[in-house]
């Protein structure tokens, strides 16, 4: 996200004209935040140029494991299955909705990775990379992609290589033979883009088909009407650098004016933006405000392209809107999103991981004390969960559970740490990268995390992972020597890629629009028009960061529930505060009158339930109709939490046979019948088929399965009789495979076997539900090894534990054999595994990407009402409804979650899949192996 390079010699403070050439406001901008390295010496333990080198080094071969996988297992699809040692390939793989709109059949993960190898000093790796992109990747597919993702990585991707190409062609020894390719390419894809802004508004569309543009029969999108403010307002750094290194002005000019149409329409009280806009009304959609999914790199874009562009109106434009988000949205250490329109109103209770880039951004700039803040209360979720879910509570539950690699957090670490030199954040990122290694490393790569509450992985490894978070975690443990570049010398994209800060004074003939001042009037004296002295920022105190961790240290695990702080605080001034959803009882004649106050009213139903309606325009005072709206907020997300509690949480298979020990682990569908694994010892057993395969009758096999765990397959019968079939067999316990061939928990929501309407007292066993790509993993499994042992478990179990008795089952079998028989025993990995179960939702959202908003099935935003019925009501309507059983709180509907699908019309692919047999990926283990060892030398 942030911007690169630390303050080496440059002095802090100095003033900033503001006329100055852009140069000079360009690297001053930059640099002069994070110069003040040397202010930290008596923080914490300094780490030692030893250890930061070997951690520098660990960080280079964890690279080199996902890009070499990438490059054996995947290329050139657009990204690496690492569960299944394949390429991803739009259209061969069930589709995951918006996530697969990066994919572009472009070798998107290598593109993605150009200019980090460079970071990387892997300068041989780069130009072999180049030589491919220049031979296969083809930019003419008729596929639809998002305009967004396909700007940040792949346009990005191709201005980074360049910048860096060009970089090391001016050094003499590498590129000599580069001709400015990359950039050629780069240009050829902005104008295949262009065609997305061809709207009323500017603001362009969120798709386009490569080949075909927008309107086109063929193109099959253009129908669109609505984008996130990121997709429309995260296109001015790429689209600027590409016109000033061609010389082609309209890129930037359409960025320009898609950013001053967003400037337009920000609201003009709060001076906040929406989540998503309509692209040729410029109407809000979603009217609530934050830093982050979907609104989140337009803020940082505001204020990089002020750093790489020199135009103060962009800067103005920033430091207005960062004056709204601390006045509103900055709870500290807490980022609330809110209404737009009514920016005292949360939005929300929950907050989602993207927000992770923004204590990085307040260091570029220069607001030091709430970055440690934030950055420190996600640290604690991270230390609690092991990785950041993708979306958690105010109160530090998980909300979302899946975590794909995302590198935000490592981001805002690199930056803390160049701006304040405290070692506590090496400490911090050598904590990201043991969590990586432990919990995420997988034979063909790294894993995404499908669960953080159980450990269980997704067959999912983003280009960003690649493009991102090995970069910042190398340049967090490099010194200046390290690198064969000064990295002062580029500014970083929002999916860190490098641009030279050059371009500032290259090819400027652009015509500037400064619609600032039309719509607000701004003070000079409300601005710093200079660099922050590290004076200010760090008042002569060498503990001031820890001084302000230190209060955050317990923040996560001795938290309770938070109401929303403006109300704590009207209730410390002597006010009484407004009536709570929890509180609420239907009963108290003192709460029904509050609530007529708040103009709601109560309606008793025919079955004895009670309805909860709110008409705005009933109430007292628009204060209290903000109560009330924040009431029935709080009350449909009470019942909705009360109703997904009763739900089972996900449960574990994990393999633990030679040779995976542990190593994979499978969302798994728990049972409402049969032995509860969260409440009794976990099941281990070697797996074997049933016969017949469906189990809906006696077992013909009951020698099989007798002691075992029984596979049996969906359909045909109820799930208890099934369970019922294989335990009179003899089964220690049952896995039942999905028969739809393709079904995935990547894909698909949580899933749940209910009884068969009888008593089921008398099922014993524990019984769990595998889609069929995951049981497809276990019945490989099978044919390339006939012994197969798995766990069945509430959570995976210590992998630590599990090689502990592999070693001993080892050695006995070792000394009972003959000397002349006797094998060298096979090395294995050493490694530790806690996980944190947290009793809260099940992980039945879809997972996100990159910088757009994470989107869940059962998620309704802009809903403001339910009915008795369960669906939802038109969010423009002015009133709210809840219904209540009794007194009690809980609504006996749930939004039903829906998956969408999506089929590529572009069948002909210019490669094929490169499916891994298991053999061939167990023969990847020696070298994963010996790579772990060497990590066990190192202590890790």
């Amino acid at each position: 996200m942030s911007e690169a390079g630390e303050g080496g010699g440059r002095v802090a403070g100095s003033p900033l004209p503001r006329r100055a050439p852009w140069s000079l406001v360009a690297a001053t901008a930059t640099l002069c935040l994070v110069s003040a390295t040397s202010v930290w010496t008596a923080g914490a333990a300094p780490m030692s140029r030893e250890e930061k080198q070997k951690l520098g080094n660990q960080v280079l071969e964890m690279f080199d494991h996902a890009y070499g996988n990438y490059m054996e297992h995947a290329y050139p699809a657009d990204e690496l299955m690492p569960l299944t040692c394949r390429g991803r390939v739009r259209g061969q793989e069930p589709s995951r909705g918006d996530v697969d709109d990066a994919l572009g059949k472009f070798s998107l993960t290598l593109i993605d990775s150009l200019d980090t190898l460079v970071v990387l000093n892997k300068t041989k790796e780069f130009e072999d990379a180049v030589r491919k992109v220049l031979r296969d990747v083809n930019l003419d597919n008729d596929v639809v992609v998002s305009v967004f993702e396909t700007n940040i990585r792949v346009l990005g991707g191709l201005l980074g290589g360049h910048s860096l190409a060009i970089m090391l062609r001016e050094k003499g020894e590498y590129m000599q033979w580069y001709n400015d390719e990359l950039l050629q390419m780069a240009k050829q894809l902005g104008y295949k883009l262009l065609p997305a802004f061809n709207t009323t508004s500017g603001l362009p569309y969120p798709r386009i088909n490569l080949k075909f543009g927008i309107r086109k029969p063929e193109a099959r999108t253009g129908t669109e009407t609505d984008t996130c403010t990121a997709c429309a307002g995260t296109l001015i750094l790429e689209f600027a650098a590409l016109s000033r290194f061609t010389g082609a002005t309209i890129f930037e000019e359409y960025a320009r004016k898609a950013l001053d149409f967003l400037w337009e329409k920000r609201q003009r009280s709060s001076n906040l933006v929406g989540v998503t806009i309509n692209i040729h009304t410029g109407d809000w959609v979603r009217k609530d405000s934050g830093v982050g999914a979907g609104i989140d790199s337009y803020y940082e874009y505001l204020l990089k392209a002020y750093v790489l562009l020199g135009d103060d109106s962009f800067l103005e434009r920033f430091n207005t809107h960062y004056d709204a988000i601390m006045r509103y949205i900055s709870q500290p250490p807490l980022l609330l999103d809110v209404h737009i329109h009514k920016p005292m109103l949360n939005a929300r209770t929950w907050m989602d991981a993207l927000l992770a880039f923004f204590p990085g951004l307040q260091v570029l700039k220069g607001d030091i004390r709430p970055a440690i803040e934030t950055h420190e209360m996600l640290y604690q979720v991270i230390k609690k969960h092991n990785f950041l879910p993708e979306a958690f509570t105010t109160d530090f539950r998980v909300h979302w559970a899946q975590h794909p690699l995302r590198p935000e957090f490592a981001e805002s670490t690199y930056f803390l740490y160049k701006a304040t030199g405290d070692p506590y954040y090496l400490e911090v990122g050598k904590t990201l990268i043991e969590n990586l290694n432990k919990y995420a490393r997988v034979p063909c790569g790294f894993a995404a995390m499908k669960d953080v509450r159980t450990g269980s992985h997704e067959d999912r490894m983003d280009s960003f992972f690649l493009a991102e978070m090995f970069k910042y975690l190398y340049l967090l443990f490099a010194d200046k020597e390290d690198i064969i570049f000064d990295i002062e010398d580029y500014i970083f994209t929002t999916e860190a890629h490098l641009l030279p800060l050059w371009l500032s004074t290259t090819n400027q003939n652009i015509s500037k629009k400064n619609t600032t001042s039309e719509y607000t009037e701004l003070d000079d004296s409300n601005f710093d028009w200079t660099c922050p002295n590290t004076q200010i920022l760090f008042p002569n105190d060498p503990l001031y960061a820890q001084s302000i961790r230190e209060p955050l240290k317990n923040v996560v695990d001795k938290s309770c529930p938070r109401g929303i702080i403006r109300v704590e605080e009207s209730f410390r001034s002597g006010a009484k505060p407004p009536l709570r959803a929890r509180d609420f009882m239907a009963t108290n004649p003192e709460h029904l009158e509050i609530l007529k106050k708040m103009g709601v009213s109560l309606i008793h139903l025919k079955d004895g339930r009670v309805q909860l309606v709110q008409h705005a325009i009933q109430a007292a005072s628009s204060i209290d109709a903000e109560d009330g709206l924040r009431f029935m907020q709080e009350m449909i997300e009470l019942s909705s939490q009360q109703q997904k509690e009763q739900q089972l949480p996900p449960r574990a298979v994990q393999i633990v046979s030679h040779p995976f020990f542990g190593r994979v682990v499978l969302t798994a569908g728990p049972a409402q019948f049969g032995l509860d694994l969260s409440k009794h010892k976990e099941t281990r057993g070697f797996v074997a088929s049933s016969k017949p395969y469906n189990g809906c009758s006696e077992l013909t096999n009951p020698e099989a399965v007798m002691g075992k765990i029984a596979l049996i397959q969906r359909g045909q019968c109820m799930f208890a009789e099934k369970a019922r079939n294989i335990q009179n067999a003899g089964a220690i316990g049952g896995i039942v495979i999905d028969d739809n061939e393709g079904s995935s928990s990547d894909t698909a929501p949580l899933f749940q076997m209910a009884g068969d309407g009888k008593d089921t007292d008398d099922i014993k066993i524990p019984m769990l539900f595998l889609f069929s790509k995951e049981g497809s993993i276990i019945l490989d499994a099978i044919r390339e090894h006939e012994e197969v042992e798995v766990l069945l478990s509430d959570k995976a179990r210590d992998r630590a534990a599990i090689l502990k008795d592999a070693e001993m089952e080892s050695e006995e079998q070792t000394s009972s054999e003959n000397d002349s028989q006797n094998q060298s025993a096979e090395q294995v990995i050493s490694l530790s595994q806690t996980f944190d179960l947290v009793d809260q939702e099940s992980p039945d959202e879809s997972s996100v990407h990159s910088h757009l908003e994470p989107t869940s099935p059962a998620e309704t935003p802009d809903a403001t009402s339910i009915s008795p019925s369960g669906e939802t009501s038109n969010p423009t309507e002015s009133h709210e409804t809840t219904s209540l059983d009794g007194e009690c709180t809980d609504i006996d509907n749930q939004l039903e979650e829906q998956s969408e699908t999506e089929e590529d019309s572009s069948p002909n692919v210019s490669w094929g899949k490169k499916v891994q047999p298991i053999d061939s990926i167990l023969a990847d283990w020696n070298e994963d192996i010996e790579a772990f060892e060497m990590m066990e030398k190192d202590e890790l």
